[in-house]
């Protein structure tokens, strides 16, 4: 009989039960399988499988948080010179490294010279499994070793000051010489992974803030509370808590804020909606404290600097804003004082946020007032990485601020000038980079401020090379476009022979910067067509067009845009002839590169200049790469179709091949290949009926006809857009089959749920009502209209607005009785937005078939004592006279009295539609003699212009408007004129909301109309006459 051990191993039974001889079993025995089926009922298959939604942070941007762990965000902020102590100590730090490493590496050169030659120096191999003996004993350094240099006797003399001696160990100081000085006898176990690390990290931040809270005085505990609520609080506890946290920032301080609210930005597990909410609160702080926050000014840069770098557009958007507010609130001079330590930091993480933050608090407080303090540090002697970040600071102005630097560009080219030249490489580098900066915002303006540099940028181009070369193309390239022709063609034959070179360089950067130049150059006007076919075009081709550049994304664009441009200077036929090869190449990347590249060229440039033999290796080239194609994306079929448009008639010998390719690639088994066949017959239809092939057309009909029961909702889309195609080419009359086998078929596809073939379907239905109505009878037709009114429900607007034209004309082919009928009993039911939709129908409807033919049956329907018909019915009118136009003015007296009862109805949404109504009855019927309606029209607005609806009201004031444009301003300015200066603040805002946009759209038109106030008056008192004086009237006219 089984049981367990200690061990918690199965035990192993050589015999069974029975006592025969068990065989050797391959699962395990019952019990142990529903002992494990109950032990694992207490497991979670997904505990710790969750991932977070926060993107992965990389090395770099993980760097914030080690400054962060290195200040203490609660104490008090030192002062300018304590941290200016600090940096040079960190700089002597750093020399002393630097000096003991080179010391370490003459020590070893010198030993490496000192030993000899015939030395052996290969070591005796070991078992792993045998012990060393006491021969083979490692020797033990037992003196202190820093950054792998051991600190002896010579060493330490050379690094400290005289006056230092060697001190003498007591007599009882007993020394371990078997062990080196830094080696922990402790075991360190198991080394925790990053996300424990972090846990642990997070922890001692929460256990420190808890510690903390206790001993919080009243006002910072609520402060505390606000916090916590804004942070991890529903919406409805958030938004309160933000406000009061926002209004009492003074009340409660900058210290009780700041204290608490700068170490939550320490936590490493903070996601995006919390950090998010973090600055939000900084951001809300800042405006009501105002000058309050110089003393928390650094902190609070330490913690928002890092956005201004980080991977997220919104997130840098977010950091800018901060920083620009504390610079507006902290002022010029603390946020320079602030800054300056960090400017030379040894650090490049600091220097770069830094220079970021300096571009962003100049663009707030305006370059002028900083551009002498960034020229100082740009020509700073004290050290090179003051100058690489003034550099930086202007490169990251120029982006910031883009055109608005044209005014300061000669300061801020007179800041980077003499970087150019400068003894270190990454100054000069920088420098560069700012100068193309500066140069691609300028454009097209600023050549002259540039004219001091290009010739140190054409030095730096024949004197540097890799990534300094690059940066010294790159500021070139970007100022020849704005030089004079003569200037640039100069320049640009100089660039050129450094550019040829530099097509061969294996540096994709590289490459990438000579792509840039060349575009740039290509689009100047002083570059002559025959240097750039002679001297360009053959190593351009040569070096670029191969698969290598097609497997680099960015370079393969790159390339892409660069040949588009070179088409534009030396022709498209030129280029093409080049790259047509291409198309027939083994590498799927490089046939869709240089099918994008045809797709370009050949769209804005057309194919007139192509030769024949070139236009049947073009098409023998698409071909293959259309049928060859692995990745099924709409590159190659975008760029078949332009090359078809493009080429009409002279593709007449390649229809059959074209046309049994497309028929072949419609039986495929795969979806995507049947998609862009169909996409093709679009295209290609309107080529056949040119070139006079209708039996082909034919014959593509009927094979689309029979593919209309298509599974694939993308698919069927494209094959209804192709069967619309080819009954818009051939005709409704050779159609084969005929219209009235077509209808039938496409009736059910409109219950389709994909919103692609329901448009589609709809826009084809729709033809065929405006082309063929009489192929099909008319229970057929009102079978398809019952299925569009369900489809003015779409959420989509553009299915929404074919239903409702496909509508009209269905109405036009079997009139609108029938139709109106169906639109009617649609305006009874609860659905808003059916009911919506079905007055624009009846607005159409009436379009189509002329107002008459519809008003008489809305103006019944409205005696329907039903709000939503009612409504409904005023709807429909306000769409019917928006669209019929001037037309409208027949049918305003018999409209007249409807209007008349709903805008005097209880109701206010019958007052607020009404009042659409006479909105655009007015608008289409100016100048037609209907002063006399729209005069009583206004009568019956005018009571409303005090409702406090914003819906109601802004209907109401575009009703006045309406009819202000009909009667003119003269009548509506006595209306006006009595309440604008009445002792109620209400009434009077009532009537300025009138008068304003009369003021604004028909200021000219009022003058003859403004009152008079010449005329005297005898006042009560004196009983003397004595002039009026009105001030406010003099101010308002």
């Amino acid at each position: 009989m089984s049981h367990h051990n200690d061990s918690g191993l199965i035990p192993f039974d050589p015999k069974g039960s029975n006592g025969v001889q068990a065989a050797p079993q391959y699962t395990i025995p019952k019990e142990y399988e529903e002992e494990m089926i109950d032990n694992a009922e207490d497991i979670d298959p997904l505990e710790g499988s969750i991932v977070s939604s926060k993107p992965k942070e990389s090395d770099y941007h993980k760097r914030k948080y080690d400054n962060l762990m290195n200040i203490n965000l609660t104490q008090q902020e030192r002062t300018y010179k304590d941290r200016m102590k600090e940096r040079q100590l960190d700089r002597q730090e750093e020399d002393i490294q630097k000096l003991l490493k080179q010391k370490q590496e003459q020590a070893d050169q010198k030993f490496n010279d000192a030993k000899p030659e015939n030395q052996p120096t290969r070591k005796r191999k070991k078992r792993w499994d045998v012990k060393s003996s006491e021969g083979d004993s490692v020797t033990v350094n037992i003196l202190p070793v820093i950054n792998g240099i051991e600190l002896n006797n010579s060493i330490l003399d050379k690094i400290l000051p005289n006056g230092y001696t060697i001190v003498e160990p007591p007599l009882s100081y007993k020394p371990l010489n078997d062990l080196p000085p830094d080696y922990k006898q402790e075991d360190q176990g198991y080394l925790l992974p990053e996300e424990s690390t972090l846990a642990l990290e997070n922890k001692a931040v929460e256990t420190a803030q808890e510690l903390a809270i206790e001993n919080l005085g009243e006002k910072e505990k609520k402060v505390h509370t606000l916090i916590s609520n804004i942070i991890e609080g529903a919406s409805n506890m958030r938004k309160p808590a933000l406000r009061q946290l926002t209004e009492n920032a003074r009340t409660f301080g900058a210290q009780a804020i700041f204290d608490q609210l700068l170490p939550l930005f320490m936590k490493r597990n903070l996601d995006e909606h919390q950090r998010h909410l973090l600055v939000k609160i900084v951001g809300r702080v800042l405006y009501q404290l105002d000058d309050l926050i110089r003393p928390y000014t650094y902190k609070i840069l330490v913690v928002i600097m890092p956005l201004l770098i980080d991977e997220d557009y919104y997130t840098r958007i977010e950091g800018r804003e901060i920083v620009a507010n504390l610079s507006k609130a902290a002022g010029l001079a603390h946020m320079i004082s602030t800054l300056r330590p960090d400017i030379d930091h040894s650090d490049e993480y600091v220097r770069n946020t830094v220079s970021r933050t300096f571009a962003v608090m100049s663009c707030a407080l305006g370059i002028p007032v900083v551009l002498p303090f960034l020229k100082a540090v740009c020509n700073s002697k004290k050290s090179w990485q003051a100058r690489h970040t003034g550099m930086k600071i202007v490169q990251q102005i120029a982006i910031l601020a883009g055109s608005g630097v044209l005014p300061h560009l000669n300061g801020l080219v007179a800041a980077i000038s003499k970087g150019l030249s400068d003894e270190h490489v990454h100054v000069r580098t920088i420098a560069a980079q700012a100068a193309s900066a500066l140069a691609e915002s300028s454009a097209p303006y600023g050549a002259e401020s540039f004219q001091q540099i290009l010739d140190e940028l054409y030095k730096g181009i024949r004197r540097h090379r890799g990534k300094g070369l690059a940066a010294f193309l790159k500021a070139i390239g970007y100022i020849i476009p704005l030089l004079d022709p003569d200037y640039a063609d100069y320049y640009a034959k100089m660039v050129f022979k450094v550019l040829i070179r530099e097509f061969e360089s294996p540096d994709e950067e590289m490459k990438r910067t000579c792509l840039k130049v060349l575009q740039q150059c290509c689009d100047t006007e002083g570059i002559e067509k025959q240097y750039l076919i002679i001297e360009v075009i053959g190593s351009f081709f040569k070096s670029f067009w191969n698969r290598r550049t097609a497997l680099d994304r960015r370079t393969a664009k790159l390339c892409c845009e660069t040949t588009f441009h070179l088409s534009k200077r030396v022709g498209a036929g030129l280029v093409l002839d080049n790259i047509l090869v291409h198309l027939k190449d083994e590498s799927e990347p490089f046939r869709r590169m240089t099918a994008e590249t045809c797709y370009k060229v050949v769209q804005s440039y057309g194919t007139a200049e192509l030769s024949d033999k070139s236009v049947d290796q073009l098409l023998d080239g698409i071909l293959i790469a259309f049928q060859e194609q692995v990745i099924q994306d709409n590159v190659i079929l975008k760029s078949f179709s332009v090359i078809i448009s493009s080429l009409g008639l002279r593709i007449g010998v390649h229809l059959p091949s074209i046309v049994s390719i497309i028929l072949y690639r419609l039986k495929n088994r795969e979806p995507e290949p049947r998609r862009q066949a169909a996409s093709l017959i679009t295209v290609v239809a309107p080529v056949i009926k040119k070139c006079g092939n209708e039996d082909m057309l034919l014959k593509l009909g009927s094979v689309i006809y029979e593919s209309l029961g298509e599974v694939y909702p993308d698919v069927l889309a494209s094959i209804l857009e192709a069967m619309k195609a080819v009954i818009a080419v051939v005709g409704v009359e050779s159609m084969n089959p005929p219209m009235s086998q077509i209808l039938p078929t496409l009736s059910p596809i409109l219950r389709n749920r994909n919103e692609m073939v329901q448009e589609t379907a709809i826009g084809l239905i729709g033809m065929i009502a405006q082309r063929a109505p009489e192929y099909v009878n008319a229970r057929e037709w009102m079978r398809i209209c019952f299925s569009l009114v369900e489809m003015v429900k779409s959420q989509r607007k553009s299915i929404r607005k074919a239903a409702n034209r496909t509508v009209g004309y269905i109405a036009v082919a079997i009139g609108p009785q029938d139709v109106l009928v169906t639109l009617l009993n649609n305006l009874r039911v609860q659905d808003r937005q059916l009911r919506v939709c079905t007055a624009v129908a009846i607005g159409i409807v009436a379009e189509s078939c002329a107002p008459f033919t519809v008003l008489p049956a809305l103006m019944n329907e409205y005696q329907t004592v039903e709000n939503n018909v009612q409504n409904g019915v005023l709807k429909a009118l306000a769409f019917m006279f928006e669209s019929i136009g001037s037309m409208g003015k027949d049918y305003i007296y018999a409209t007249l009295p409807l209007i008349e009862d709903a805008l005097t109805d209880r109701d206010l949404v019958h007052r607020q539609t009404a009042a659409n109504v006479v909105k655009h009855m007015a608008l289409n019927n100016v100048g037609f003699g209907l002063e006399d309606a729209f005069i009583h029209f206004l009568n019956l607005l005018w009571p409303n212009i005090f409702e406090t609806s914003p819906h109601v009201i802004a209907r109401i004031l575009e009703g006045i408007e309406g009819c202000r444009n009909v009667i003119g301003c003269g009548i509506v300015m006595n209306y006006t004129l009595t309440g604008l200066f009445h002792p109620a603040r209400k009434v009077r805002d009532s009537y300025w909301k009138v008068y304003n946009p009369m003021y604004v759209q028909s200021c000219d038109s009022m003058v003859p109309y403004y009152p008079d106030f010449k005329d005297q008056i005898l006042t009560k008192d004196t009983e003397q006459v004595t002039p009026t004086v009105i001030e406010e009237l003099d101010i308002w006219v």
